[in-house]
């Protein structure tokens, strides 16, 4: 006995397979950008390091990056609110 396939399931729509466009980040000027903005901080940083250095600001830099980090972390995740929801129950 052969199996044959349901033909509902063998249509394919053409809005599923369509290609996405590419973000702007992943382009080639998006990644141009992305590395002319580290490396202007870089020099930016370098040419200020005696400021930055004596100021006291560099005491607040690891509590930045943590804040920084939490933020960027959740942007694909859809923030705090499926914590805890789902599976538990």
């Amino acid at each position: 006995m052969t199996h044959h396939p349901d033909p509902s399931h063998t249509q394919h729509n053409e809005e599923d397979h369509a290609p996405r466009p590419l973000s702007f980040l992943k382009s080639r000027a998006g990644i141009y950008l992305i590395v002319a903005i580290g490396i202007g901080g870089l020099l930016l940083g370098y040419e200020h390091r005696v400021h930055l250095l004596t100021s006291g600001l560099l005491i607040w830099l690891p509590l930045l990056l943590c804040v920084g980090m939490h933020f960027f972390m959740h942007g694909r995740q859809g923030g705090h609110g499926g914590h805890g929801k789902g599976k538990d129950k």
